[in-house]
């Protein structure tokens, strides 16, 4: 009888279960909490020499629930047994992957494999994960590796790249009179409003109940300034001022919401039902990123609609008369510190990074430097879309601020507030509410010492 390749332990959707108060404030400020962080820092996880002699079962944790319930992902581990006859992959899939995985890493029971939860300080990093190698090794074949790399050390590869974008069907554009991309976030704004008096679609959707989707929106950091310095410039300045970035992207959301260019009750969205939503044009834009486009061409041809009407287009500002996107990781997969199937564990990264074809078959960016282009990126390089890596030299020192302050750039709550602001279910104004986030971060660079 032959071993099953894969088990799906979980795929689960809905609210996460509930915890206590107490372990969820330990989880909140999960590094500072006991369990994950017991192992010494400086673990390695090393490449296998001989596939033949690797072995054991390994839980590889994921937030693709719908590649595990279709089967994608076990077709993934089939592939990946031919190499490695003697592993057995098993996938957790979890729905609210940062709010649940975020908990687990209290104990040392939070798979072998995971996605670095964005929660996550960099600098603990070593406590939670054990390191693939020195980032000037790996750097010569893999991008993206200065994201996670503490020391010289690399916890985690992102086995696609991603640039962030304007989900939008093509047809409801056109049907309002919108054939160029709009230039500047008043041109954006005049398109929406085109859409909401020419057609019956929704001009934007939030996904505000799901809260994830609102953290896309820090991905547009550098794509106004088209400046490969963007996030390092968050260290040392007032993120919010006059002029910056991210005060053009969060007015933008802002204003989308105040100006009713949104669905009536942002409380009540649902990311699944979101997808042949916009796929029936009944949905007009989202803010999301390019590895969004495979799973809303997916919901096209299960809802009986043309895949090709799901378009993406960049962030509305132009420098020099050029647009620019910021090419950036997606989750990054790491071998868990106290995983004793660490050779498999790096084997499984390995061979999912350069062999899988998981980039070609969510239309992603590769990891793989000098891989081409995918063609759902051919209208960037038609009108010629300039590409960007924002520098890391000081992301941790904006971790550190950020964490200080309590903002969360890559967390949900602050745009949840903000929209709560603009649609009048929480007091305040827009200016109001910025200089509130400008003055929390500015007393936190004071506070967190100088570098």
């Amino acid at each position: 009888m032959t071993v099953p390749t894969v088990t799906t332990v979980r795929a689960r959707r809905g609210k996460p279960s509930s915890v206590s108060l107490i372990a969820l404030a330990c989880a909140l400020l999960v590094a500072g909490c006991t369990g994950g962080g017991a192992a010494s820092r400086g673990e390695e996880a090393r490449a296998a020499d001989d596939p033949s002699k690797v072995s054991g079962t390994i839980t590889v944790l994921t937030h693709r629930t719908d590649r595990v319930q279709d089967g994608t992902m076990k077709k993934y581990a089939d592939a990946f047994r031919k190499i490695y006859p003697k592993v057995t992959v098993r996938f957790d899939g979890i729905t609210d992957y940062e709010g649940e995985v975020k908990i687990r890493m209290n104990t040392e029971n939070y798979g072998d494999v995971l996605m670095i939860p964005g929660a996550i300080k960099r600098n603990d990093y070593p406590k939670f994960f054990a390191s693939l190698g020195s980032r000037t090794e790996r750097e010569k074949k893999y991008r993206f590796t200065a994201f996670t790399t503490v020391d010289d050390k690399v916890y985690g590869q992102s086995p696609i790249g991603v640039t962030p974008g304007f989900l939008y069907n093509r047809k409801v554009w056109e049907q309002a009179g919108i054939t160029e991309w709009p230039t500047t976030p008043a041109a954006f704004l005049d398109d929406l409003k085109a859409i909401k008096s020419r057609t019956s679609a929704v001009p934007y959707y939030t996904n505000f109940k799901d809260m994830w989707p609102l953290t896309s929106w820090t991905n547009a950091l550098g794509s106004v300034s088209c400046d490969v310095r963007a996030n390092n410039l968050l260290a040392t300045g007032d993120p919010w001022g006059k002029g910056s970035e991210l005060r053009t992207i969060d007015t933008l959301l802002y204003d989308m919401v105040h100006e009713k260019l949104v669905e009536k009750d942002p409380s009540t969205t649902n990311w699944e039902g979101s997808k042949p939503q916009l796929a029936k044009g009944e949905i007009a834009t989202m803010w999301l990123g390019s590895w969004a486009v495979t799973q809303f061409r997916d919901a096209a041809e299960r809802a009986g609609t043309d895949p090709d009407d799901i378009g993406f287009m960049p962030f509305p500002a132009q420098v020099d008369g050029a647009y620019c996107a910021v090419a950036s990781p997606d989750y990054a997969q790491a071998v868990n510190v106290h995983s004793k199937r660490k050779e498999a564990a790096r084997a499984w990264i390995d061979w999912f990074t350069e062999k899988s074809g998981y980039a070609t078959d969510n239309l992603a960016l590769s990891p793989l430097r000098g891989a081409p282009l995918p063609d759902v990126l051919k209208p960037y390089t038609d009108r010629g879309v300039k590409f960007i890596e924002l520098d890391q030299k000081d992301a941790a020192r904006v971790n550190e601020i950020d964490n200080a302050a309590e903002v969360g750039l890559q967390k949900p709550d602050y745009r949840q507030d903000l929209v709560d602001v603009a649609r009048g279910a929480a007091q305040g104004d827009l200016d109001g509410f910025l200089a509130g986030l400008s003055r929390r971060w500015t007393e936190a660079e004071k506070s967190a010492g100088s570098r």
